[in-house]
């Protein structure tokens, strides 16, 4: 494709821009970032903050326009030489129909500032695939300027944004997958001058959008929040400007016609999506007052780190290692577990980014579930993953099955689980969406009725907190925050999954009784008095 190549504003062009600008904007415009009055007040008063601003995040009502002015600064900042704050521009939306308008308002306005804009080039974009060890391709667009300076809008967020430098601009913020990463990966370009600009209509009090805001406000984070409500763009006249643009009557009585429709379309959403003030509860899947009220003392996390280079010990070593842990840490919980009551576990792996978290309970008389221990495992090689299992589940009383999770890595461990244990009994589990849909659901279920029992754990609830309603689906964004992602959450979702599993329970016996048993062979409305392969010599 050919180059875009978009000539820059002459020195006489860009101060005939200023006098104009002077003349129709408020004193706050700093005179380097003057813009003519095709703007509006609230609109031209964002782009004034983004001035002077490292991060601004803006809080706004829906379809006001604010992108379509933002798409001017992006312009203004790449066309620009460097010697006047020219930099690169990089607009991220969620989807390739937000990153396609965004760059065509870019290429308006480049026209309308520098005549000899081109075409808008499409590309595509090679960023690396940490998760799945290879590349992805993700479509993109972008305008290439004469400054040398371009504006490339994506529709999805590439983790190579860290190695890039400029103007990064965040549109629709609350409603992307992984904020938090987004953000994290954008606040590196600052160190080199570079500026952030986060855009969105809310999406709940527990949105990582709103808690932003709220860090920014507290103090906690450096930055201005610039807030613009629906009453805010009709004062400053967005109305006139449909009309001028639309063909409406411009009329008092027009006017409060189609401010009193708009309302009502939006009728009991018209709070969060008009006036600015987020829901409560709808951000996070689970509320903090609703995971701390099934919280207790009573039940126990057993945390294991094992050093770095652990998996090179020799085997009776680490063997040891992790045998006087399970006795020192685990052992003492499983005793507190009742004799006639069916126990089960949930897993989510973990090898050595994430962690292996594994929930062994039971259900009481009255349905509630109890988790007593919460094993943790960090770093951990997988003949030591299968030590634990292999002390723990042999203990657990009226043992009734298990679900593991088996997506990349975590099926060698689960099929090994179902070797050991019986594969009627251990279930491998593939998390897709259909997963989440149907399990986080009943977890939630279990909260609100208040009929599960867990450790009272920071961590843990930290994990549960992470869940958010993606797409109306309750699942984990595509984030990692210090070697945790939510695991606890998918732990437990296992364990509440496992613990309606249909299959008799396994009692285990001495191998000395049962040795010659055969380990599928029981019936499962018996109690099966097999022994695991573990307990045979086998491994």
């Amino acid at each position: 494709m050919e180059r875009v190549a978009v000539e820059p504003l002459s020195d006489e062009q860009w101060e005939e821009l200023r006098e104009e600008s002077r003349q129709s904007f408020p004193e706050a415009l700093s005179e380097a970032d003057d813009l003519p009055d095709l703007l509006l007040s609230y609109q031209a008063t964002l782009l004034a903050t983004t001035a002077v601003h490292a991060l601004v995040v803006c809080e706004k009502s829906r379809r006001i326009g604010v992108t379509w002015g933002i798409a001017a600064d992006a312009v203004l900042a790449s066309g620009a030489k460097r010697s006047a704050g020219g930099m690169d521009s990089f607009y991220i939306g969620y989807n390739l129909d937000m990153a396609r308008e965004f760059i065509d308002v870019c290429a308006m306005w480049a026209r309308a500032f520098m005549p000899a804009a081109s075409e808008v080039q499409e590309f595509i974009f090679v960023d690396q695939d940490e998760d799945r060890g290879g590349d992805k391709h993700i479509q993109a667009f972008r305008i290439r300027f004469a400054s040398s300076f371009e504006i490339v809008a994506l529709s999805s967020r590439p983790r190579s944004l860290r190695g890039r430098q400029g103007y990064v601009i965040i549109d629709e913020a609350a409603f992307h997958d992984a904020l938090d990463e987004l953000i994290k990966a954008a606040i590196a370009l600052l160190m080199w001058g570079g500026k952030v600009l986060v855009i969105s209509t809310h999406d709940g009090q527990d949105n990582p959008f709103n808690e932003l805001i709220q860090d920014i406000r507290a103090g906690k984070r450096k930055g201005e929040v610039v807030k613009i409500t629906f009453d805010d763009a009709i004062a400053a006249g967005l109305y006139e400007r449909i009309a001028l643009v639309t063909g409406k009557p411009d009329t008092p009585e027009a006017k409060a016609e189609w401010i009193a429709g708009i309302r009502a379309f939006y009728a009991a959403d018209a709070s969060e999506e008009l006036d600015v003030i987020p829901k409560a509860g709808s951000g996070a899947f689970l509320s903090g007052p609703m995971i701390q009220a099934c919280m207790t003392e009573e039940h126990y996390v057993a945390r294991l780190e094992c050093p770095d280079g652990f998996h090179l010990r020799p085997k009776i070593e680490r063997r040891a290692f992790v045998d006087d842990w399970l006795e020192t840490h685990v052992e003492p919980h499983l005793k507190r577990f009742p004799k006639d009551r069916r126990s089960y576990f949930g897993e989510d792996f973990g090898r050595t980014i994430n962690l292996t978290v594994i929930p062994f309970g039971y259900e009481a008389r009255n349905t509630t579930l109890i988790v007593p221990l919460i094993v943790e495992l960090k770093n951990t090689p997988i003949a030591q993953q299968q030590q634990v299992l292999s002390f723990v589940v042999p203990r657990l009383p009226r043992f009734s099955g298990g679900k593991m999770d088996a997506t990349g890595n975590g099926l060698g461990l689960a099929e090994w689980a179902q070797e050991e244990f019986g594969h009627r009994h251990i279930e491998a589990v593939k998390m897709s969406t259909n997963w989440y849909l149907t399990v986080m659901p009943k977890l939630k279920g279990h909260f609100e009725d208040k009929s599960i029992e867990i450790p009272l754990d920071a961590d843990t609830k930290d994990d549960l907190r992470t869940l958010r309603l993606i797409r109306g689906v309750a699942k984990l964004p595509e984030t990692n925050k210090d070697g945790r992602h939510g695991d606890g959450a998918i732990g437990l979702g296992m364990f509440v999954d496992a613990s309606e599993m249909e299959v008799g329970e396994i009692a285990y016996t001495s191998a000395s009784t049962t040795a010659s048993r055969p380990m599928f062979g029981a019936d499962d409305d018996d109690d099966d008095n097999w022994t695991p392969v573990s307990q045979r010599g086998a491994w």
